[in-house]
């Protein structure tokens, strides 16, 4: 399904097949290969027409809207610049799964789109096998940096370099969230638990939990980290936080079955055979959230509009940080996607430079914050009168989020063609673990073992 909006021009999708691995370089453009410079500026006139696919229209209400506003603000700004928006080719219960199936199945029958919108745990292959264009090339090293510094407010510095690929600007970081812990303070107060103090660690989130569930008959605490259809942001910010890592720094091995994973993965078992937890789906988890039936969820703030309209005037939402493993220090790592272009046209290269300097621009990332709730990565608008001062104030949900940008460490893209695999079949395990009661240990060890025949060699 497309959703076109007016002036737009509808495009064929898909575009130039892309071959298996090659070195950083092999996916230049033309005119970077040839050594011809950045791609020119569109003349006043040219009319260019550009595709938009991001996993955002896949989703009702206020992700779909907000994107329709900033599309439509676009072309207004730029008539000459024509954009069909549509969501990634795919029935997946979370559209940003089709992400890639839906480049390649488009590069197979012709054409890409021209800018897209990829998860960041897809950043290895999205460069080296959908053949994302560098834009340090495209454009120029120094208007990608005038970018990231922006015409009043500059990108936080730990989210800059997140679609850099060995020094080179693939992708612009446009939306993200780390774990936020939403908590229902009504039901805290029916429990008899202070809301002015929420759970600091997860030994307290499985007390206050419990007595939510006892007390009230709800549930008392989901971790939208767990499932294959998650994927694994949370996850890896859950293994960092307890002291380990999900796969080497350097990538070379896979760790996720060293105990602290294995600790993890039990934690959350025992919340879900403690009845703390109860056995639901991403989707069935924030949607019993937002209607008050579950007391705790750790959340990306991409829902954080449907806790918000669920909440109004029937309960009271509130957030803080990640809880804590006891004697040890959080490590929040970032959901969320880049803006790539796959195009191969220089004026579409223009273009679509135009399209992500404006979506990851001052004016778009207010329209963003306040109507879905991710992070606005030019943090002082938070504290311009003229941004997002008076919307801040007003949100305290946002606080958390900001905190935890400061101390935020990358989610890793698992290596080589395989890497959904890799991540698919750890996901898979630890979902087993939590909600089929497999074994911790045994069970990651068996996932690790077969996830590790799948790395790329040498």
């Amino acid at each position: 399904m497309k959703k076109t909006l007016p002036a737009m021009v509808a495009l064929a999708t898909s575009a130039a097949v892309l071959t298996a691995c090659g070195g950083l370089g092999t996916t230049t453009t033309d005119s970077a290969a040839s050594g011809s410079g950045p791609v020119p500026e569109l003349a006043p006139n040219q009319q260019v027409s550009i595709v938009f696919e991001s996993y955002n229209y896949g989703m009702a209400g206020a992700w779909t809207d907000t994107f329709n506003a900033l599309i439509a603000d676009f072309i207004k700004q730029n008539p000459n610049i024509h954009v069909t928006a549509q969501k990634p080719q795919g029935n997946s219960p979370n559209p940003a799964t089709d992400t890639v199936s839906s480049i390649q199945s488009q590069t197979v029958a012709g054409s890409p789109p021209d800018v897209a919108q990829l998860g960041f745990s897809d950043l290895d292959f999205t460069i080296h096998q959908l053949g994302a264009k560098p834009l340090d090339d495209l454009v120029g090293k120094d208007a990608v940096q005038k970018n990231f510094d922006g015409a009043k407010h500059p990108y936080a510095a730990t989210a800059r370099d997140l679609g850099d690929w060995e020094g080179t600007t693939y992708g612009v970081p446009f939306v993200f969230s780390t774990p936020v812990f939403y908590y229902n303070a009504t039901l805290f107060e029916q429990a008899g638990l202070d809301p002015a103090n929420p759970p600091t660690t997860w030994d307290q989130v499985a007390d206050a939990a419990a007595a939510i569930t006892s007390k009230t008959g709800k549930g008392g605490v989901y971790l939208d980290c767990l499932t294959k259809t998650a994927k694994d942001w949370c996850f890896q910010s859950l293994v960092r936080s307890n002291g380990g890592r999900v796969i080497a720094e350097d990538r070379s091995s896979l760790t996720f079955a060293e105990d602290p994973a294995v600790q993890v993965a039990d934690m959350a078992q025992n919340l879900v055979q403690s009845g703390a937890t109860p056995k639901l789906s991403q989707q069935q988890g924030y949607e019993a959230f937002a209607r008050g039936d579950i007391g705790m969820i750790l959340e990306t703030s991409a829902i954080q509009g449907t806790f918000v309209k669920g909440a109004r005037d029937k309960w009271d939402l509130r957030a803080t940080t990640m809880p804590a493993f006891a004697g040890k220090t959080t490590v929040p790592t970032n959901s969320g996607a880049s803006l790539f272009t796959f195009a191969s046209d220089p004026a579409k290269q223009r273009a679509s430079w135009e399209l992500i300097k404006f979506l990851t621009g001052e004016a778009a990332y207010t329209k963003i914050a306040q109507g879905i709730g991710y992070l606005p990565l030019r943090t002082g608008l938070v504290d311009d009168p003229a941004g997002l001062q008076d919307w801040a104030q007003k949100s305290p949900l946002l606080a958390p989020n900001l905190a935890q940008l400061e101390s935020m460490e990358p989610w890793i893209s698992m290596p080589g063609n395989n890497y959904l695999q890799i991540r698919d079949g750890m996901m898979d395990a630890v979902e087993a673990i939590v909600y089929q009661d497999a074994d911790p240990k045994s069970t990651l060890e068996a996932a690790q073992k077969q996830a590790s025949a799948l790395l790329p060699v040498g």
